[in-house]
């Protein structure tokens, strides 16, 4: 897959790095990245370490997301939105994508993912259905608060971000289930 970039209708902004100790930018999930929710084996659903260094100045908050493009639907697939991280926070740990959230910034929230749940769900691309792209992006954003709740649905998120955005950094890694 490689049409379909998340990016390619929305204005070009600042970037700056996000790395990860848990997924390579550009390599395959690894087993505990994919879905045990949707009967993925070896799926755990743990979402990846993030951290992130240099976003633009006047960044007030950040917003994470990880985005499936190639889902086989008309929308893609939402599988994590965290929402309101606070501008001193420059990392998630592995695991901070847990139902409780326990393990997010103060303040932070995730929404739920199309699966349903507010949670991170791993990676679960139909069978025969070809490589898919998850797009891990960390937005830099010009206000403390998006003004969206809990109950949002990410593509909302993503509209108040597009409003909002003063930098984004994207790590981009594939899936596959043959």
């Amino acid at each position: 897959m490689t049409g379909n970039d998340p990016f390619d209708r929305i204005p070009p902004t600042a970037s700056f790095t996000v790395t990860s100790t848990t997924v390579t930018d550009g390599a395959p999930w690894p087993a505990a990245q994919y879905s045990g929710a949707f009967d993925v084996p070896g799926g755990k659903d743990i979402s990846p370490q993030l951290a992130w260094s240099g976003a633009p100045e006047g960044t007030k908050s950040y917003a994470v997301t990880v985005f499936d493009p190639d889902a086989p639907t008309q929308s893609g697939f939402w599988h994590w939105a965290v929402a309101n991280i606070p501008a001193s926070a420059t990392e998630l740990p592995e695991g901070a994508g847990t139902a409780a959230g326990d393990q997010l910034p103060e303040g932070a929230f995730q929404l739920k993912n199309d699966g349903g749940t507010a949670q991170f769900v791993g990676a679960a691309p139909p069978s025969g259905h070809g490589q898919h792209r998850y797009f891990i992006t960390v937005h830099a954003l010009d206000v403390e608060d998006l003004g969206v709740g809990p109950d949002a649905s990410p593509a909302f998120l993503g509209f108040n971000i597009f409003f909002h955005t003063v930098g984004r950094a994207v790590m981009m890694v594939t899936g596959e289930i043959e």
